[in-house]
């Protein structure tokens, strides 16, 4: 769409994608403010200031409307940036509940804590499996006798008191010894194994949180039995994540990284400073809008998830 500018008493027709760039050509036409009769034919433009002038203030009220989109108050809403509903690894009865619904948890905080008499007993008896060093002792003191006796043997066999069959009877008896030696310790290594299992299973009777953040919700009670259903929400309000729909004229002026002020609709809070984020890549044909994504510091937490809010963009 063409747009005539008059500025005083100048005109000019210029089409709004050649702000920014030199136009082709561009049509003046000067006017006398005090007479518009038409028997006065429009004199030419004198000097190019005045044409510089024009194209100038032209280009600027043909970029009004994308400036005003991305400047003037939005609405919007202010959301925890992560939500996560908690649950259970495995099949079982809830033993404790230690977080309540609006607690402040730290990351790794258990916060539920199954049934788990079975896993404990079993984790004790892999625990002492592990330890068990008197087998392993015994075997080596075998191992030793029989590598002794078999210098011993060979060094009679030397002096020809004793046959080669003896020598051959210690060299077999050592062997044996130190097969076992060996069986004892992979023993002792598939214990291990054993006790890191059973250390397994037992963590998995124990939910712990995976963020920082507050309890927005508890869903089981101790003595419930928990299977697929989640036992607690949690959400994450530092930071903030704040959703802005914007109208398409102003997409090319939304950059991740700008600098945002968001007003929270509720009284006596202040406008807070926001960044941008995330900026959709597709533009939505049916409401010719794209999303924004900001993220919201809240370090003391005095913004609650779920305010209705207005956002301006600087610039």
């Amino acid at each position: 769409m063409t747009k005539t500018l008059l500025w005083y008493g100048l005109s000019a027709d210029i089409h709004p994608s050649q702000c920014g760039r030199r136009p082709r050509t561009m049509t003046f036409r000067v006017f006398h403010p005090q007479s518009q009769s038409q028997s006065h034919p429009p004199s030419r433009p004198r000097g190019r200031l005045r044409r510089l002038a024009a194209g100038a203030a032209l280009c600027a009220a043909a970029l009004a409307p994308v400036d005003a989109a991305a400047q003037q108050a939005l609405g919007c809403l202010i959301e925890p940036s992560q939500t996560v509903e908690l649950g259970a690894p495995v099949v079982g009865v809830v033993s404790r509940m230690l977080a309540e619904r609006g607690d402040n948890v730290r990351k790794g905080q258990v916060l539920v804590q199954l049934s788990a008499a079975v896993e404990r007993a079993g984790y004790s008896a892999a625990e002492q499996r592990s330890r068990a060093q008197a087998e392993l002792a015994s075997a080596e003191s075998a191992e030793a006798f029989a590598h002794s006796k078999l210098q011993r043997t060979r060094e009679l066999h030397g002096q020809a008191f004793v046959s080669a069959v003896a020598v051959d009877q210690a060299v077999a008896d050592h062997a044996m010894a130190a097969a076992r030696t060996r069986q004892v310790r992979e023993q002792l290594e598939v214990a291990a194994q054993d006790l890191a299992v059973a250390g397994a299973q037992l963590g998995q009777r124990v939910i712990r949180s995976p963020l920082d953040g507050v309890v927005l919700e508890r869903y089981a009670s101790p003595g419930e039995r928990v299977e697929d259903k989640p036992v607690l929400r949690l959400a994450v309000l530092d930071p903030l994540r704040v959703e802005v729909l914007m109208p398409a004229a102003a997409f090319l002026r939304i950059r991740p990284g700008m600098a945002a002020t968001v007003l929270p609709e509720l009284p006596g809070l202040p406008p807070q400073q926001a960044q941008v984020q995330l900026v959709d890549r597709t533009i939505d044909a049916a409401s010719s809008s794209f999303r924004v994504r900001l993220l919201l510091p809240n370090p003391d937490g005095a913004l609650p998830g779920g305010l209705r809010c207005k956002v301006s963009f600087a610039g």
